[in-house]
């Protein structure tokens, strides 16, 4: 279920900060009509960094709920210690998670090898797991080192999700190919460039508001028609990316200002971060209407 493209939930707010569990359903839903067989909850486009641990729990237990079995799903932590993502990899399992992306924390490069396996395997006892590599973004060589010693050590550890890209991810799925899921995250470009390294699945950014682009390009890949695979990604990865990445508070606000022009949620995001103002929401529908997304 880990192939093709995988639906990464944002967590859409309301204008007081009260989390829209409603347009979260939406979402789910939207997501699994496109033909997405997995649910994706993330530290990052989940905005946990706004959440509480118990507001983490629910939106867990709803995604979960909302699912029903449709589609795998893919819990996240909180950059919790040990013990905590232990009793949270349980609480997921019991919600009706399948995996929990472990992102261990790691400040002033506080972990080794020893202890970062140590710690995806007491959490690989409880829920099979994915691994997140921005946690190895300080050392490639100590991130290939884990990872070859999870592969071989831990079998409760069975998908990846890359986003480092580049060398390290070519590096990886040679390393991994054949053992775990790999999904690649933030956008076709980067799936595109790892498909012959042995990369099953991606980030969707488009299956929840453009399914028809999802569609198209994974039908290309699955055809081996690269060249189309390519045209779906100069046509509308790249303008989409190009304009979002430089909006006042980046992509995850314009994504939010786009869910709202399509009438999926509100653009609203809790504070510090920054949500669209109106003039920019207007400059928003103008650059979808360029690339013929709405």
């Amino acid at each position: 279920m880990l192939a093709g493209p995988v639906t990464s939930l944002h967590t859409p707010f309301k204008r007081d900060g009260e989390i829209d569990f409603d347009g979260l359903r939406g979402l789910v839903d939207l997501g699994i009509e496109a033909g997405s067989t997995t649910m994706m909850l993330t530290y990052g486009d989940s905005l946990f960094s706004l959440l509480t641990d118990s507001e983490v729990a629910e939106v867990t237990r709803v995604v979960a709920e909302q699912t029903a079995g449709r589609a795998a799903v893919i819990a996240a932590d909180r950059i919790w210690w040990t013990g905590k993502t232990v009793a949270f990899a349980r609480y997921a399992r019991e919600a009706g998670a399948d995996l929990l992306m472990v992102l261990p924390p790691d400040w002033a490069g506080s972990c080794t090898a020893d202890s970062f396996v140590a710690h995806y395997a007491a959490v690989a006892a409880e829920i099979p797991v994915m691994v997140v590599t921005n946690v190895f973004s300080r050392s490639h060589g100590l991130g290939l080192q884990v990872l070859r010693r999870l592969r071989d050590e831990v079998k409760g550890v069975v998908a990846i999700k890359d986003d480092l890209v580049g060398v390290f991810a070519r590096k990886m799925a040679l390393l991994l190919h054949g053992h775990w899921s790999i999904i690649s995250g933030g956008q076709k470009q980067n799936h595109f460039d790892l498909i012959h390294y042995g990369c099953d699945g991606y980030l969707s950014t488009f299956v929840t508001f453009a399914p028809q682009i999802t569609q198209a390009y994974w039908q290309a890949v699955q055809t081996r028609d690269w060249s189309g695979a390519a045209r779906i990604i100069r046509e509308y990865d790249m303008p989409y990316f190009d304009y979002v990445l430089n909006v006042e508070g980046s992509f995850d606000a314009a994504l939010h200002g786009t869910y709202e022009l399509l009438g999926l949620a509100e653009r609203w995001r809790r504070p510090p971060y920054h949500s669209l103002t109106d003039k920019q929401m207007e400059e928003l529908s103008q650059a979808l209407a360029d690339i013929n997304l709405k």
